[in-house]
Formats: structure tokens, C-alpha cells, sequence
């Protein structure tokens, strides 16, 4: 089994609920447990301005499936919450999910990379991850602490409605 850490946002179609729907889903995945999932975050969209914030939020998960297995999975999850992929980098969307790191592993692959290519300048990545595992190193031996320290807010806010049920945070 590895410890995965698992991004997840939305800001279509009730994004809190897709949010939830998703963990759902995560929690029914073959040879995987969820063990934690943070608080819901609200943030600034990427990308083009003219689209709804995002609803964020990180689940830890413990998995026994290899890295292209868990993704192939993660984007079947996308589909059947609506997720399209369009050319536009940063568009809205119903659901985003994305490993960010799966283990101590390095990942450089045609379709995978971990850890998440841009975790370390991502708020709504790093503060829900630092809620659910503080002391966290990450692949490479940087503390999730250093990487918080030269990351500001930019806007996050947790939200109040966390999801009802499932994994407490810690």
C-alpha cells in the first residue's frame, strides 16, 4: 500500500457536492482505503478569469493499485461526474482530480507526473495537504512547511459546509 494524496476542485454543477460525490467515489475504488480528507477551500480560478471560484480540497488515500491504474481510475471518476477535456488549459470544469504525490515516488511519464508538477506554488494544494498531514517531506526531502512559508493565500478561504461523513481530517 501507498499513501497517495489526491487534489480535487470543481466550480460547475455544485461544486461542494461534486466534491463529495467524488469522495464517494474515491472510497468505493478496489485495494484503496480513504483515510483523510481536509476541509473544503474556495479559491480563485487559474486560468481565465471570466468562470466561477473553485470548491478544493485534498483526500489522503491508502492504495494498493500502480500509479496509471489509480489515474485511468481518478478519470473515469471525472467522466462520470461530467468532466469534458476541452484545449482550453484552466477552464471551468465539474471536477478536477489529480495525484499529487503518490508515495516518496518520483514519476516523470508521458501521462503521469508526480509529484504534481506545480504543487509547490499552489495554495488550494498545499494548505489542505498541510491540514491533513502536517510534517509532510515531500519526494525530494523539502518539508510541505517550506513550501507553505513561500506560498501566500492568494485569496483561499476554507469553507464552513465541510462535507458531512467520510474521514475526519485527521
Amino acid at each position: 500500500m501507498e499513501r497517495v494524496y489526491i487534489g480535487l476542485g470543481s466550480n460547475l454543477a455544485d461544486p461542494a457536492a461534486q466534491l463529495r460525490a467524488a469522495l464517494a467515489a474515491l472510497q468505493a475504488l478496489p485495494r484503496t482505503q480513504l483515510v483523510a480528507v481536509s476541509s473544503f477551500y474556495d479559491s480563485e480560478p487559474l486560468g481565465p478569469a471570466d468562470q466561477p471560484s473553485y470548491v478544493n480540497a485534498v483526500a489522503a488515500l491508502d492504495s494498493a493499485l500502480e500509479p496509471l491504474e489509480l489515474l485511468d481510475a481518478l478519470q473515469a471518476i471525472e467522466r462520470t461526474q461530467g468532466r469534458v477535456r476541452k484545449a482550453e488549459r484552466w477552464g471551468p470544469r465539474t471536477l478536477d482530480l489529480d495525484i499529487l504525490l503518490f508515495g516518496n515516488h518520483q514519476l516523470h511519464g508521458e501521462r503521469l507526473i508526480v509529484p504534481h508538477y506545480h504543487l509547490h506554488a499552489r495554495p488550494f494544494v498545499l494548505y489542505p495537504l498541510a491540514e491533513i498531514a502536517p510534517g509532510l517531506r515531500l519526494p525530494d526531502g523539502r518539508p510541505l512547511d517550506e513550501l507553505l512559508a513561500t506560498c501566500p493565500l492568494q485569496g483561499l478561504r476554507r469553507r464552513d459546509d465541510r462535507k458531512p461523513g467520510g474521514p475526519s481530517a485527521n
